[in-house]
């Protein structure tokens, strides 16, 4: 099933909705259903804190029209998504919609509330002017909060029982018309019976505080849903905004969005670098922290990648764009950011079956109460089984049971990117905290990917400056990368390498040069054997490098041993910490390479790491993950090379390096953009945060819900208290999940 379902999305397309008019969880469910049943829709998940549905279907079988059409017949508003900004824009107008309404209806229900005071004995001495107790000036203001701010619910639920179901606008509306209408039928009865002093208690401010009350918890949980997006924000607002162009041989300030791939960008010191190029001419340092997280700027020359929206430090360059708009680094980041917010994890079909089921049955138990306490506890008394009825309609609305989820996996995933963990969706983020095995494959993830001089050691009398300029300018013309290793390292160290008078390379032995008159030969120890240079003591010195995982290479001048040189692909700074990290989390690391036996251990044992995978072919990494499942481990492959793909895709959890190939991060669940190895326990610790929030989250809004219904139902719950309790719990699921935008790790 699961084999034909991932078959279905991997040749289906995907389209991503806007919605409008979902009042709770049942809403989502019901149009998730429906998205569902349509004949060519592979899936449909609906977000109801993103307000959003991902549906993956034929083209050749359903329309996005047909889908939009469905919705509208559900009784909402569907369109395609929009754009953060756009979409931010609409949250923004109907957050100062229900402003204006929540003032109006609070202006017209608090004298209705403090008329209420009059009711109860213990408030017997708040003064109450005998005016607000008259039954037609009550109806007066309760009548626009009724029937103007309230008939969004009332439109709500005949939607929903047209479609035969129920939702949150059924119970508002069911409890606050209970309520309304009772108090204008003994209204109508006082006035019949000549409109004398003593006027019947009336239940107006039960309707119209509870709709007010209601109006408020929906504004606060938008108000807090909006905060759940502030990673998307963040990341849209590091974005250039213009671009100076050079065109025609004018230099042009162009928005970002006309940038077209080829143009030459000319970027100033201190400014933003507009979109993704390659450096064509000038030198700086650029401030590449907002991807790697690396505080220090990275040097940058002709022929250097760059990545927009980070910052030119010093000098001026000119950049060949060669990725723009939707296709730069950080379009993509904010796409997986989005993604990951807008879809579902796995532990929703909790909320989702519950929510589905909850509205009808709380209906027949407030159908229950009103019976129960009409004909046997309070005999005639419809005024007390009313009461009781809408407290129950009220505080079971399954609004937080709604939230419990979605809203931990937006504000989780938006602070696991602000970390520099993407996770490309919700069912990632949910499964990695189960992870037990954690494979870290060597190159470009333990170790930094590329050679570098480690040892440089002269013999007898040569000194080793004077070696090491004889053996720079001689590997200077060799194109090898260990060549450059060398190179690099020998320049790093201040040493000026004169050209050589003569170069020849050597495959497979290395190279032959002649510098200032000396010939220099630096390779193999089979190419000192062929030239009869004789290596004596330091034959144990090489082997002591190659047993720490080096590549070691005796060096001869004038046909006499002068010294060595050893090079090595080092691990990188932070991969001991990370692996440390790894293990007090109770998590096994592996580490897999296709080197041989001796140069993978000594660089796992650098790292810290006790079980190796040595000599693994490309194609024989997926099998040995494989292998790691079978024993029932839970397993995450962390790589960044093209012949990682296949393991990271048959692991549990694929992790990329971000700094590696696109190959790689296309077949991850997981990208890490900082290339640092501790991004690994960042997001494994993310994840366990995440879950152990929405399982917070899960049980406080069933607990809630659990807990307030009987005590409604045994009379010990006013109306509109349950409406102010119904509307905190909302607001109080959503503020715990935004509790994961502060976490630290």
């Amino acid at each position: 099933m699961e084999a034909t379902t991932a078959a279905k999305k991997a040749t289906g397309q995907t389209a991503d909705l806007q919605l409008q008019g979902m009042t709770c969880a049942a809403c989502a469910t019901r149009i998730e259903k429906g998205l569902n049943r349509m004949p060519g829709v592979a899936s449909a998940a609906v977000n109801f804190a993103a307000e959003t549905a991902r549906v993956t279907y034929d083209p050749g079988k359903v329309a996005v029209e047909d889908m939009l059409a469905r919705v509208e017949k559900l009784g909402y508003q569907a369109a395609l998504k929009q754009s953060a900004e756009e979409r931010g824009q609409l949250r923004q107008a109907e957050i100062t919609r229900q402003k204006r309404k929540l003032l109006l209806a609070a202006a017209l229900s608090l004298p209705l509330l403090w008329a209420m005071a009059s009711h109860f004995s213990f408030t017997a001495w708040i003064w109450t002017p005998s005016w607000l107790m008259n039954p037609l000036f009550q109806l007066a203001l309760a009548t626009p909060v009724q029937l103007y701010i309230g008939w969004p619910f009332y439109v709500g639920a005949y939607k929903a029982l047209r479609n035969k179901s129920a939702n949150m606008d059924v119970l508002v509306a069911l409890g606050t018309s209970a309520a309304y209408g009772y108090s204008l039928y003994l209204t109508v009865r006082w006035l019949q019976s000549g409109g004398g002093m003593h006027a019947p208690p009336l239940y107006f401010e039960t309707s119209a505080v509870l709709i007010t009350l209601v109006i408020l918890g929906k504004l606060l949980e938008a108000l807090a849903k909006g905060r759940t997006s502030e990673a998307i924000k963040t990341l849209m607002g590091l974005r250039a905004r213009t671009a100076l162009v050079v065109r025609d041989g004018a230099e042009l300030t162009v928005p970002v969005e006309e940038v077209a791939i080829g143009d030459r960008v000319i970027v100033r010191p201190g400014e933003k670098i507009p979109v993704d190029g390659e450096v064509l001419e000038g030198r700086s340092a650029v401030d590449e922290s907002m991807l790697t997280g690396e505080s220090l700027p990275v040097d940058k020359a002709p022929g250097d990648a760059v990545v927009g929206a980070t910052v030119n430090k010093q000098g001026s360059m000119t950049i060949r764009a060669t990725r723009v708009g939707e296709e730069t680094a950080l379009a993509q980041i904010i796409r997986v950011v989005e993604e990951a917010q807008g879809s579902k994890a796995p532990i929703q079909r909790i909320a989702d079956t519950l929510s589905g089921i909850f509205v009808p049955i709380v209906v027949a138990l407030s159908a229950a109460a009103l019976l129960v306490w009409y004909f046997a506890v309070e005999p005639g008394d419809l005024a007390g089984a009313l009461e009781k009825a809408i407290a129950i309609l009220v505080i079971a609305c399954p609004c937080a049971l709604g939230l419990a989820t979605p809203t931990s996996i937006m504000a989780g995933s938006g602070r696991a990117a602000e970390l520099g963990v993407l996770f490309k969706g919700g069912e990632h983020l949910e499964r990695t905290h189960r992870i037990d095995t954690v494979v870290l494959d060597k190159t470009g993830t333990v170790t930094s990917g590329r050679p570098e001089l480690t040892d440089a050691e002269a013999a007898g009398a040569e000194d080793e400056a004077e070696l090491m300029a004889l053996l720079g300018a001689a590997e200077r013309r060799s194109e090898h990368p260990l060549a450059e290793a060398i190179v690099s390292g020998i320049r790093a160290r201040g040493i000026a390498l004169p050209e050589p008078d003569e170069f020849e390379s050597l495959p497979g032995y290395g190279i032959r040069a002649v510098v200032g008159g000396r010939e220099v030969l630096a390779g193999t120890r089979r190419l000192m054997e062929r030239r009869g240079i004789a290596l004596g003591e330091a034959q144990a010195r090489l082997s002591e490098l190659e047993a720490q995982g080096k590549t070691a290479m005796p060096v001869a001048v004038d046909g006499v041993y002068a010294g060595l040189v050893a090079v090595a692909d080092t691990i990188k700074p932070t991969s001991r910490e990370a692996v440390r990290r790894l293990e007090e989390m109770g998590i096994e690391v592996v580490m897999m390479t296709g080197d041989n036996g001796r140069t993978a251990r000594a660089i796992a044992d650098e790292a810290g790491i006790g079980e190796v995978l040595a000599e693994v072919l490309p194609e024989g990494k997926a099998a040995e993950v494989r292998k790691l499942q079978e024993q029932g481990r839970k397993v995450a492959m962390v790589g960044d090379g093209i012949n990682d793909a296949p393991a990271l895709a048959a692991a549990d959890i694929g992790m990329a390096i971000g700094t590696g190939t696109d190959v790689a991060i296309e077949a991850a669940d997981i990208t890490l953009m900082r290339g640092d190895l501790r991004s690994i326990p960042d997001a494994i610790a993310m994840s366990r945060r995440t879950m152990g929030n929405i399982r917070q989250n899960l049980f406080w809004a069933l607990a809630y819900n659990s807990l307030g219904i009987p005590i409604a139902a045994i009379g010990l719950l006013a109306p509109w208290v349950a409406g102010a309790a119904m509307a905190l719990s909302s607001v109080s699921v959503v503020l715990n999940a935004l509790r994961l935008q502060r976490m630290q790790l």
